[in-house]
């Protein structure tokens, strides 16, 4: 794997107007801008773990709610990861994490198989954290998974705060991530007996 990781791109619908730009090689500094300050603070949480630079901007129909924003910016990123990445040759192309964040305890493991596949079991405690629905957060790593083509595994294994929980899933996303997207030195060619992923 050689060259620049980094992808720009633009997403635009009646409902939503997102962009993203994406540096897989990046230092962790973020700039996300979505209407939605605790998606932010994750979203924040997602690239400082990840050591991706991510720069979001997003304009939604937050006036009817905050589903369509939450999902096109999985979408988003999920299309922006995909192109930074190109043909995979050279990638590490799995990451696992467990994080803790307090009493809560969670892991993420993630495949560039090429196939997309999430499994999700998080059981939050309370329905919203401040005026954010939790259910969006399946929906944004559902957007992610379906536009990066990856298998992904998001477990809260404990915990009793619901911020708490959401955050350690960030982190350990941004964590497995990145141990993912990392070029295995080891490897020549692409990371499958497909020749293909």
């Amino acid at each position: 794997m050689s060259g620049d990781r980094t992808s720009s791109i633009t997403r635009q619908t009646l409902e939503t107007e997102i962009s993203v730009t994406l540096d897989l090689d990046g230092s962790g500094q973020s700039d996300c801008s979505t209407g939605l300050p605790f998606f932010d603070h994750m979203l924040d949480q997602f690239a400082r773990h990840g050591m991706l630079d991510l720069k979001i901007k997003a304009l939604g129909d937050l006036v009817v709610d905050a589903h369509h924003t939450v999902e096109d910016v999985g979408i988003s990123i999920g299309q922006a990861l995909a192109q930074a990445l190109g043909d995979k040759e050279g990638l590490t192309r799995f990451g696992h994490a467990y994080v803790p964040l307090d009493e809560s305890l969670s892991r993420v493991v993630v495949d560039f198989c090429g196939r997309p596949s999430l499994t999700y079991n998080v059981q939050f405690t309370r329905p919203r954290i401040g005026d954010f629905d939790v259910d969006l957060l399946r929906e944004f790593f559902q957007g992610f998974v379906n536009h990066s083509f990856v298998g992904l595994h998001v477990d809260n294994l404990r915990g009793r705060n619901a911020h708490h929980q959401a955050e350690s899933i960030f982190k350990a996303f941004g964590r497995a991530i990145r141990m993912a997207i990392a070029v295995d030195n080891g490897v020549s060619g692409i990371p499958s007996t497909k020749g293909v992923i």
